[in-house]
């Protein structure tokens, strides 16, 4: 595969704000953030940078401090994130809709010099705001809280490398801060506006979150780099949505599979077979694993390839893509981009040939400097010659395209065998009336590991046991049959679109899911 190299403008930039300032230089009237409210021009969002500089400085907002963002997607938030690194601070994003005690466990790993809340657009952050006596912001729509003057800045390279931190989603533990570098955003803001064939002319759906890696990297840099428009929503609506799509010239969606699962049931409960969407060619599903039977609904639906990748926190972006107009008939996560390398290995860190399946272990100018302020964290993922253990098991074909099949600490050992839950998820959701599932495994008495599945039903049908059994039969050997199913109302997610499967043991252990 060759690499995907295609530049919007010639790229001169050290931090992620060039970009912009680049594009303000070229056209400063040209239509930027789209809001239900407003059209802003870039001009406009150079007068809300400006002013947030001054009052930053005026907070003593200093290179290598941290500045906290409670945050639904607005202007406000791109403005605030573009100040810090004008100051060279770091902006840390924290989705508004947590609880006040993640909100506060935030604060205390980050230690900020301010926190600011986007007060104007989400009435969680206002909340949020008041409980911690923030005042108003010099800027419409921004709340902040008094300066936390016992705030220690970082000093030395990192102070320079840094450009944001992205707290985990913690689907299996205590969230840890991801220190994204500027040089990490912008070489994937290249190759991701070029495996979309992002221009000018484009416009994106900006509803997902900004203090997620999604948002800010593939959603905001990629379209800053390509000069491209974003329609900012400060939350997820499927009627908005195909709004979008039929009247404000929408050309690229992406999101979760769970977003798309959401979108084919609002179209099933409308009555409408093919929605208008006159601008869009791309479409696009990362952040959570991709089965089949969505992949293709979706493509039938919209009459477009629905593109998969694979990416995380702790490499800014994504280290693979499938890049625009590729058909596959699979559910591959795409091809390296340029840049970044990848190895398959074993327990003791050894290369596995293809299509041998092992630990994911990447490299590149995208991943992180490591975790903040914790460098017992750090040594734990990372390995010599600078290579990140990931976690994720997958595999790599014959033609380079990479397959993710689940995580590492979730692999079930069943009767001496390996079961990757990803493989049943797949078979799972490709049983009609299961929309999405989640395979996890228990540990059984005499030591073994008991394989659990919980199933989500389309309109919450209840499901044909018997069927079920006698499809998983045909599809699966019997070491990675489940034990035993559990229909759920809905799985638990994480805001960014994954299933929280500790959740779901939980609610085995403390007897809330019986099983079938």
């Amino acid at each position: 595969m060759k690499p995907m190299i295609s530049m919007a403008f010639k790229m001169t930039s050290a931090r992620i704000h060039h970009v912009f300032e680049q594009r303000l230089a070229a056209a400063p009237d040209q239509p930027f953030l789209l809001t239900p409210e407003a059209t802003l021009t870039l001009a406009h969002v150079d007068l809300q940078i400006s002013l947030l500089v001054e009052e930053l400085q005026s907070s003593g907002v200093q290179p290598g401090d941290r500045v906290l963002i409670v945050a639904e997607n607005c202007p406000q938030h791109v403005a605030l994130i573009l100040a810090c690194s004008k100051l060279g601070a770091w902006s840390c994003g924290v989705n508004a809709r947590m609880s006040r005690g993640e909100v506060a466990g935030f604060v205390a790993k980050a230690e900020p010099r301010v926190v600011y809340f986007t007060s104007g657009v989400s009435r969680a952050a206002a909340e949020h705001g008041v409980q911690t006596g923030a005042v108003a912001s010099g800027l419409a729509g921004l709340s902040r809280s008094p300066v936390y003057a016992d705030a220690v800045a970082e000093r030395g390279e990192a102070a320079e490398q840094v450009a944001a931190i992205i707290f985990t989603s913690g689907t299996t533990g205590v969230p840890k801060g991801v220190l994204v570098s500027h040089a990490g955003l912008l070489q994937y803001a290249r190759v991701s506006s070029a495996s979309r064939g992002l221009g000018a002319q484009d416009r994106s759906y900006a509803y997902l979150p900004m203090t997620h890696i999604f948002g800010l990297a593939t959603v905001l840099m990629a379209s800053l780099y390509a000069g491209s428009a974003l329609v900012m929503r400060s939350k997820f609506d499927a009627a908005d949505l195909f709004d979008a799509l039929a009247h404000q010239g929408v050309s690229n969606l992406q999101g979760p599979p769970a977003m798309f699962t959401r979108l084919l049931a609002w179209l099933d409960e409308k009555g409408i077979t093919a929605p208008a969407a006159p601008a869009l060619r791309y479409l696009y599903a990362g952040a959570a694993p991709l089965d089949m039977p969505l992949k293709c609904a979706v493509e039938a639906r919209f009459g477009l390839p629905l593109h998969h990748g694979y990416g995380l926190s702790e490499y800014a972006g994504a280290l693979c893509l499938v890049p625009c107009g590729m058909q596959r008939d699979d559910t591959a996560a795409g091809y390296l981009v340029e840049g970044a390398e990848l190895r398959i290995v074993n327990s003791q860190g050894d290369d596995l040939a293809s299509p041998e399946r092992g630990e994911i272990w990447m490299r590149g100018p995208g991943l992180m400097p490591g975790y903040f302020r914790d460098a017992d964290a750090t040594a734990q993922v990372m390995r010599p010659g600078g290579w990140y253990a990931s976690g994720d098991i997958g595999y790599v074909v014959t033609d380079g395209a990479l397959f993710v099949v689940g995580r590492l600490k979730e692999m079930i050992i069943r009767s001496g065998f390996n079961v990757y839950p990803g493989e049943v998820e797949a078979v799972l959701s490709s049983f009609p009336g299961i929309q999405r599932a989640a395979v996890l495994g228990r540990l059984a008495a005499d030591g073994n590991e008991d394989v659990l599945a919980f199933v989500e039903t389309v309109g919450g049908a209840p499901l044909d046991l018997a069927a079920l059994n006698a499809f998983l039969v045909d599809n699966l050997a019997p070491y990675k049959r489940p034990a035993s199913v559990v229909c759920v109302a809905a799985l638990p997610m994480t805001l960014s679109g994954k299933v929280l499967k500790r959740a779901l043991l939980d609610d085995v252990g403390s007897g809330k899911g019986p099983a079938h």
